[in-house]
């Protein structure tokens, strides 16, 4: 069983975390399948488009700006370079509906972060697009309740280390809170910190992880963030 009771500071991912991200990548992919249904098939369209994010990834990093240059080159093969410069704006106008979504705050999150903040450190690790978190994060409501706000270029052990070391906070002082076992929970297993994963009902191909390796990982997983009230109290 976990023990807590050393925890100094607490990291919460944004992303299917604190509000809804996913879905909307998940829209505009069928969006963009209805683009070019023409030249493939759906399922055809939507491996292909995973592939170039997956090529491009190292090069444009996370997020929505990523996501757009991926479509476009997408449709560029797909299409045999016949794709139509009436689609390719269209394409563009499906990453800008994106950044102008509405932050939708998930269950129980203000509440969470208000009762937390009185006893803990709170701070924002996510990864992504920097103008793009920074816009959900002033949309949202919620800056007040962090101390520090970090945007990483990926979530790996190598990062959160340097993030501890910057924070000057201890493995066993830290624990951190997402959706994502590969991005928020396992990283921060294997450098002796504390994670809780909170699952959100779609997850990225990317973020998949086997059972392999979650096996004989000690982390918790619970259904919302409102039990965290419970663990932590």
């Amino acid at each position: 069983m976990n023990d807590y009771k050393n925890i100094k500071v607490i990291g919460f991912d944004a992303d299917d975390t604190l509000w809804v991200n996913e879905t909307y990548f998940r829209e505009a992919e069928e969006a963009f399948g209805r683009l070019l249904s023409d030249y493939e098939t759906p399922n055809k369209i939507d491996q292909e488009l995973f592939k170039t994010e997956m090529d491009n990834l190292e090069l444009y990093g996370y997020g929505v700006k990523a996501f757009v240059l991926s479509m476009v080159q997408s449709a560029l093969e797909l299409s045999n370079y016949n794709v139509s410069h009436k689609t390719i704006e269209s394409i563009l106008n499906i990453g800008k509906n994106m950044l102008n979504k509405p932050v939708e705050l998930l269950d129980g999150v203000e509440e969470v972060l208000k009762a937390l903040s009185k006893k803990y450190k709170l701070i924002l690790a996510t990864k992504g697009d920097l103008l793009d978190q920074e816009r959900k994060l002033e949309k949202s409501g919620l800056t007040d309740y962090f101390h520090h706000i970090e945007v990483l270029s990926d979530k790996k052990e190598a990062n959160y280390s340097k993030l501890l070391g910057h924070l000057d906070v201890e493995p066993s002082e830290f624990l951190m809170i997402g959706n994502s076992l590969k991005s928020d929970v396992l990283p921060l297993v294997n450098l002796k910190a504390n994670a809780i994963h909170v699952p959100f009902h779609t997850t990225w191909a990317h973020e998949q992880v086997s059972e392999s390796e979650t096996n004989g990982k000690s982390y918790k997983t619970i259904g919302s963030l409102r039990e965290l009230l419970n663990i932590l109290d």
